[in-house]
């Protein structure tokens, strides 16, 4: 993993949150890392979310993104639309984006959660010419 703190670092993301919203947002950034060993963390602390992807650059090279909220999490995707969702887990109106809503660590945990990140990852490789198509 690659971590780009140009613009603040994980801890500024993290500060004033509960330490159950924290675990929640260490448990999906696992489950990121398992997916792709090789991604790029780009924290940003104005947005208060971290950023995953095969570069820094949000928009091009983004797959996920995590977002504490009061009492949950959103773990997003760039390209979400375009993503299969056979548990119908994604929520969002936008153009691309969509996210879950991530409430427990049972939430974080359930398959459909792990098999979007794993498209998400495959989506942005394929794209950007460095996975299979």
């Amino acid at each position: 993993m690659h971590v780009d703190n140009r613009l603040g670092t994980r801890e500024d993301v993290l500060e004033g949150l509960s330490p159950e919203l924290i675990a929640l947002v260490m448990q999906l950034r696992e489950l990121i890392l398992t997916a792709d060993p090789d991604t790029t963390e780009q924290p940003r602390p104005g947005d208060r979310a971290l950023s995953y992807g095969v570069g820094p650059k949000k928009m091009k090279e983004g797959y996920a993104y995590i977002i504490p909220q009061k009492e949950y999490v959103n773990l997003g995707f760039y390209k979400g639309a375009a993503l299969p969702d056979p548990e119908g887990l994604l929520e969002g109106t936008g153009k691309m984006l969509r996210h879950i809503k991530i409430h427990t660590a049972e939430d974080a945990a359930r398959p459909g959660v792990q098999q979007l990140i794993a498209a998400a990852v495959a989506e942005r490789k394929v794209a950007l010419g460095e996975g299979e198509s």
